[in-house]
């Protein structure tokens, strides 16, 4: 089996709380299941903190000083690792995907932020907020196609995404937008970077009908799967439920077009939008 995986500690606040993490419970000759006792959370869930994959909570850091002799090393560096540019439900999913070896994505009625263009991204989040300054709206774009970079490296991470057909045909931002939005996701995957399938209308029903569902697997640590609703957000790593979710991403993949036939759909449905658009 692979050792665990160096971590560099100027990367990041998180990556430094992960090496101290790793250092201090090495030399106190724990194991990742003897510190996770008296937090109460799982071995697994220790290599998670180690490897940056989870965000470390402040009740967790304050136990993590009293067990291991930190001298509040733990409190003082958590409040740095929390801030993020996303939401709550959201900032930890978002933390993991920089760290994720494979994502797979199911979208049942939105692009995928990591695949969305800047006027999509602009019109979802303008639907979200309808009342929201330009500068707000400004701040969740950028943040949105900062994280789309993760895709800009030509192999790492692997994404693959199964488009529900809505994702498709509702109309985000006017036909020019989702004419350009389709044609990004038709050029990522031409070029090799993304898997992408659609799942059509003529499926019918199917086990992920209740949500969008988002599968994370990384090189040092367990998988992980994020679920998302209205305003909220849980990212799981029981392995038990992770199976299911996983089993269901599989289900569903196997339900979808082809890639070619779905790259297919893609096009036909922008050069619809396009031919639309001189039409009006």
């Amino acid at each position: 089996m692979p050792g665990p995986k160096k971590l560099d500690p100027s990367s990041s606040p998180r990556a430094l709380l992960g090496a101290e993490l790793r250092h201090r419970r090495e030399a106190a000759g724990l194991s990742q299941e003897d510190l996770g006792a008296p937090l109460f959370v799982s071995g697994s869930f220790i290599g998670q903190l180690e490897s940056g994959t989870r965000r470390m909570q402040s009740d967790q850091a304050e136990k993590l000083d009293e067990v291991l002799g930190a001298g509040g090393f733990f409190v003082r560096n958590c409040a740095a690792v929390s801030k993020s540019k996303y939401p709550d439900h959201f900032a930890e999913a978002a933390e993991a995907e920089r760290q994720a070896t494979t994502i797979k994505e199911y979208a049942p009625l939105l692009i995928p932020g990591l695949l969305q263009t800047e006027a999509y991204a602009r019109a979802v989040f303008r639907a979200y907020q309808p009342t929201a300054t330009e500068d707000v709206i400004d701040e969740l774009v950028a943040a949105r196609l900062e994280r789309g970079q993760l895709l800009a490296d030509p192999t790492t991470p692997l994404f693959w995404a199964v488009l529900d057909e809505a994702a498709l045909r509702r109309l985000a931002g006017g036909l020019r937008v989702m004419a350009e939005a389709l044609r990004h996701i038709e050029h990522l995957a031409r070029r090799h970077r993304v898997i992408v399938q659609v799942l059509p209308f003529s499926a019918g029903a199917h086990m992920a009908l209740e949500g969008p569902l988002k599968l994370m697997s990384f090189a040092d640590a367990p998988p992980l799967a994020y679920l998302q609703g209205l305003g909220t957000g849980q990212l799981r790593d029981d392995p038990a439920p992770v199976r299911q979710h996983e089993l269901t991403y599989d289900l569903v993949a196997a339900s979808a077009l082809s890639p070619e036939a779905s790259l297919a759909l893609i096009a036909s449905a922008a050069e619809d939008y396009d031919h639309e658009d001189q039409h009006l």
